[in-house]
């Protein structure tokens, strides 16, 4: 069975940091392009950032470039995105996903794996 599972959500205050990481199980997605996207209440899942096959590209949503920073550790099929400088705004469910394009993809369409969502929520 094909996992992705977030860790490392929770409640921080406005200028606050926290790491995310998704760790993957059942198959290995070393030359899968890796995302995080986002849902914020009562609006459409959005994307945030994403990673190539080998981590040597990664590329964000204006919103979060210069505060986020998506990495991968292809041996431990781990993906992590450090999110510095929160703003409220960045509050919602934070979801991993992978592409079977190397390059990884804004497309939320083009994401075949999926893990469950985790909680951030930044307080003002």
């Amino acid at each position: 069975q094909v996992q992705l599972v977030e860790s490392g959500g929770g409640l921080v205050q406005a200028g606050g940091s926290l790491r995310l990481s998704c760790v993957a199980s059942g198959r290995t997605f070393s030359t899968y392009g890796m995302a995080w996207f986002r849902q914020a209440p009562g609006k459409e899942r959005e994307f945030v950032g994403a990673i190539t096959w080998n981590g040597a590209n990664t590329y964000y949503a204006d919103s979060v470039k210069g505060r986020f920073t998506i990495s991968r550790d292809r041996t431990k099929n781990t993906l992590y995105m450090q999110m510095n400088s929160l703003k409220p705004e960045d509050t919602g469910v934070y979801y991993c996903a992978a592409t079977a394009f190397g390059s990884g993809s804004r497309n939320a369409n083009d994401h075949g794996y999926w893990g469950q969502g985790i909680q951030v929520t930044v307080s003002s």
